[in-house]
């Protein structure tokens, strides 16, 4: 029948789906996910590989894969998950609170999977999350203008007449593209069965059941399952985290049409919903924690599975249980795991202790190689106890440095710790540093290479770590420092010439990610899903005659951080930092706007390395201000592929800064411009071209652009391969 009544229903779905869905309930839930295969479609042949050699064929090796891979899949699934949660929905607050889980093989699941969005949760959202990607809703606003709606004709579930009218998307991509089916009560305008498709690079069927109850007078969800095997991919297609490839169809690779094991791969999750409560739902604690799962939750009550969930047909699940739990304990995997995630944030563990990566080599112009050993010890030897430290040697400058730090965890949930560190060590000159970012593990950090001009600071600190307010990471510390410049410089302060102070600071900094979801874990928070934008702030103050405190200056600082995925994986990111620095303040403390240029004549003598989120045409030391802002906008285009290893990423940014420096008369023997006029750059990035390499090109212009044309521009080197989460 005609698309126009489909159209006019689908408006109808859209103008009452306030009052049709359910608002305030509790309900418990049950999933089950597998990944499997039917090993009637496998042939399960043993083949011979041979080779040709001098225009004879030589016999090379036997290929039993897939028939071990059909022997494997007989007697049990590749893998499987089980939880129940109990659910809490108030208005448009939702929270998951789970209560039992097993993950075949560890004693300790993975909590990140949880968090995967594999299937939307309600079919009433302006978007459906499939698998980790959003799709614009059919029965929302913009889903009017996006698809387009095919009446089907009437149809009847539970003795209800329902409308059955097909979705597709009014534009052709070649992206996946969300289809369907939805089944309409024809009295309420309310979703009675939903079936949603997705043909493409993978292929997923998400279905949505419900059952008319009579105590809301309307339908409401009893179950939904989600299917995704292989779709038309000549890549190799990486999903649940990454966790499992589905092998590309590209014939130029695979000319004789063998089949992987992927071939034959199903994922599939099951859920059921048991015991619905409406209108008397407690009220939601900590709101801001959109999953917990506890300590209870982790251990296996078998009872529990087995006389409300045991599905009897499937005959492999047990099976399946008994070989992994036993294969990944033999070979070690769980523990393998956590020792690649500590790798990942740039940690090894040996013990009790694990050892920090980023202090055992490291280079800069003042101290040269930087050589030594750091860690921090880990829960087998306390969970609420940690000793953290590093001691490094300076092969220029000669000197050894070194930090130590004791801290006690004072309180679980919101993870606040105090306490109480000492730092004997240099740092650069006019840095702007938020105390609440985490120091990432990279495998090649360039910056530090180009640096030279370094303060020492033999510094004692007290401090309280925690994520009490809702969404937000703080610190809030005072510190007592004695700094030496290590270069030539007098500061002069109503006539009296410094070379060294000392300094009591009180400070404060604060992130606030107001618009992520978080998991609480019986070890930590998780940040699951990182929404733009975040916001930081810290505030600091010195303390006039506290243990013979110098001068008299504070700091504000502020940051912005957007980032928005638009048209097809473009993503475009903004950054705005601001900084306001008050009083008498000696160079070392203002703001330097993060150059990253050397001062050489020729282009080619100033190839480094491109720093992060840096000025690359502006020199070293040419800019101090004590008011600053910073703008920078990047467009970045998806992946290009040229080759299967070569995928650059392409970046066009444009910088713009401007500041101002009270008093620069009192900082003597350094030459230095301001900033009143402002500072820009404009360039490409072109990343990853082949193991994280890549170059930079940008051009200076605008009122401090310098006479010669090729002083205006920079060529550097990227290195990408940056592991911190």
């Amino acid at each position: 029948m005609s698309s126009s009544t489909g159209d006019s229903i689908i408006k109808k779905v859209n103008l009452y789906k306030s009052d049709n869905e359910a608002k305030n309930y509790e309900i418990i839930a049950y999933n089950k996910l597998i990944i499997t295969a039917n090993p009637d479609l496998i042939q399960g042949r043993i083949d011979s590989i041979f080779i040709t050699k001098r225009d004879k064929k030589i016999l090379s090796r036997i290929d039993s894969s897939d028939y071990n891979f059909k022997r494997i899949v007989s007697k049990q699934h590749l893998y499987q998950v089980e939880k129940t949660s109990k659910y809490q929905i108030i208005n448009n607050q939702r929270k998951e609170r789970i209560l039992t889980t097993k993950m075949a093989g560890f004693r300790e699941p993975i909590f990140e999977y949880f968090a995967l969005q594999l299937q939307p949760f309600s079919v009433y959202d302006d978007n459906y999350s499939l698998v980790e990607k959003e799709y614009v809703s059919p029965i929302s606003a913009k889903g009017l203008k996006k698809y387009n709606y095919t009446f089907l004709g009437n149809s009847f579930l539970e003795n209800r007449k329902v409308y059955k009218i097909s979705f597709l998307p009014k534009q052709k991509s070649k992206t996946d593209q969300l289809t369907g089916t939805f089944f309409i009560d024809a009295e309420k305008f309310s979703i009675a069965k939903v079936e949603l498709r997705i043909s493409g690079l993978i292929q997923i069927k998400s279905n949505h059941y419900f059952e008319y109850n009579k105590e809301l007078d309307n339908w409401f969800p009893i179950k939904s399952n989600l299917s995704i095997r292989k779709g038309n991919s000549k890549a190799p297609i990486k999903i649940l985290g990454e966790t499992i490839t589905f092998e590309g169809t590209d014939s130029k690779l695979n000319p004789e049409g063998k089949k992987y094991a992927s071939d034959f791969v199903e994922i599939r999750s099951n859920t059921n919903y048991f015991d619905p409560k409406f209108n008397k739902v407690s009220k939601i604690k900590h709101p801001d924690i959109a999953i917990t799962i506890s300590e209870n939750a982790i251990s296996k009550n078998e009872s529990l599975w087995y006389n409300y969930f045991n599905d009897s047909t499937d005959v492999r699940s047990s099976a399946t249980y008994f070989s992994l739990d036993s294969l990944i304990q033999k070979r070690k995997y769980e523990k393998k795991i956590k020792i690649g995630r500590k790798v990942l944030k740039g940690y090894y563990p040996i013990g009790f202790f694990d050892v920090d990566l980023r202090y055992i080599f490291r280079y800069n112009n003042y101290e040269g190689f930087r050589l030594g050993l750091g860690g921090v010890t880990n829960e087998k030897l306390a969970k609420n106890y940690k000793l953290e430290g590093y001691y490094v040697y300076g092969t220029k400058d000669g000197f050894f440095k070194g930090f130590i730090s004791n801290s006690f965890r004072v309180d679980n949930r919101s993870e606040t710790w105090l306490g109480l560190s000492y730092k004997d060590d240099v740092s650069e000159i006019a840095s702007t540093s938020f105390e609440i970012d985490k120091p990432t593990f990279k495998i090649y950090d360039p910056r530090p290479l180009n640096l030279s001009t370094f303060y020492n600071h033999v510094t004692w600190k007290g401090f309280v770590e925690t994520k009490i307010i809702p969404k937000t990471e703080s610190i809030w510390q005072i510190t007592q420092s004695d700094i030496t410049p290590r270069f030539d410089y007098n500061y002069k302060l109503n006539d009296n010439l410094y070379t060294n102070f000392k300094s009591t600071l009180l400070t404060v900094s604060l992130q606030w990610s107001p618009f992520s979801k978080y998991m609480q874990t019986p070890n930590k928070t998780i940040e699951i899903n990182k929404r733009y934008p975040k916001f930081t702030f810290q505030f600091s103050k010195t303390i006039p005659k506290l243990w013979n405190n110098d001068f008299d200056f504070g700091k504000v600082d502020f940051r912005f951080d957007y980032q928005k995925k638009i048209n097809s994986n473009h993503k475009l990111k903004f950054l705005f930092e601001g900084g306001y620095a008050f009083g008498d303040i000696p160079i070392t403390h203002v703001y330097n706007h993060s150059p990253n240029n050397l001062l050489k004549d020729k282009i080619i003598q100033r190839i480094t390395f491109a720093g992060r989120d840096s000025f690359e045409t502006m020199y070293f030391n040419e800019f101090f201000s004590n008011k600053y802002a910073f703008f920078q906008l990047e467009h970045q285009f998806p992946k290009f592929e040229i080759t299967k290893r070569i995928k650059p990423v392409f970046s066009l940014i444009t910088k713009y800064g401007i500041g101002s420096l009270d008093n620069p008369e009192r900082h003597l023997n350094i030459n230095f411009k301001t900033l009143e006029k402002g500072y820009m750059e404009s360039g490409f990035e072109l990343n990853q071209i082949y193991r994280g390499l890549g170059f930079v090109a940008f051009y200076r212009y605008g009122p401090n652009q310098l006479p010669n044309f090729e002083d205006n521009i920079a060529i550097k080197l990227s290195v990408k391969i940056d592991l911190g989460l």
